[in-house]
């Protein structure tokens, strides 16, 4: 027949979720991924961006410690009519391998309030130094 088949539209938001949620979930996927180049290429952007704000040094774990793990995870970014604009791929810390009690309250982030910052620049100001 020459008739065009096509899903009812009672089903469209299933068929659009299922056709949208093709991206890799995994390193293994990735590689493995038809657009390998361009995932490669975000993973480079991704770690030269996280070079160039010096993210992280490196350096060996105290002993007796376990350092959180990381994965990438990946992402195609899709206009309106679902052209793939570009591919996004996220490098982020497994907080799940944490154990609490052990490792789990050890997250060190310092934080400034505004106020403080606010107060320290007035100061600055007013004698007249450099920043």
């Amino acid at each position: 027949s020459t008739r065009e088949s096509r899903v009812p539209e009672r089903y469209g938001f299933v068929g659009l979720t299922s056709q949208l949620d093709n991206d890799p979930k995994m390193y293994g996927k990735a590689i493995s991924d038809i657009d390998l180049d361009k995932w490669l290429e975000a993973m480079k952007s991704e770690m030269d961006s996280m070079g160039s704000n010096q993210v992280w040094i490196l350096v060996d774990p105290p002993k007796g410690t376990r350092p959180v793990g990381c994965k990438w995870v990946y992402k195609r970014k899709l206009r309106a009519d679902r052209e793939v604009t570009a591919f996004k791929a996220r490098l982020v810390a497994k907080g799940y391998t944490q154990r609490p009690r052990v490792d789990f309250e050890e997250t060190y982030s310092p934080v400034a309030m505004a106020k403080s910052i606010r107060i320290l620049l007035d100061i600055a100001a007013w004698y007249d130094y450099e920043i």
